[in-house]
């Protein structure tokens, strides 16, 4: 689970994960549990963090919580980029 807060609290809960399929292709998947449906730019981040860590070699879904008041481009990277560094995976 990643969370990252502007205001103090959960805010939108995503799930992303890779959907096993016959494709050499992988399929990736985003959805949201909880919260602001209407917003593309977090499902965005979720599926750039879910690409990385399966390009990483790891199998894993991800529950992520983006509390934000910015929902800017540079915003996100940087949760993107902040998370990818760090990679607990």
């Amino acid at each position: 689970m990643v969370i990252a807060t502007q205001i103090g609290s959960m805010g939108t809960i995503l799930q992303a994960r890779k959907e096993e399929g016959v494709s050499i292709h992988p399929t990736f998947s985003v959805s949201v549990l909880l919260g602001k449906r209407d917003e593309p730019m977090l499902v965005a981040c979720a599926r750039q963090i879910i690409e990385h860590i399966s390009n990483a070699g790891s199998s894993r879904s991800l529950v992520l919580s983006l509390g934000l008041r910015d929902h800017s481009l540079p915003t996100l990277k940087g949760i993107v980029s902040a998370v990818t560094e760090n990679c607990l995976w």
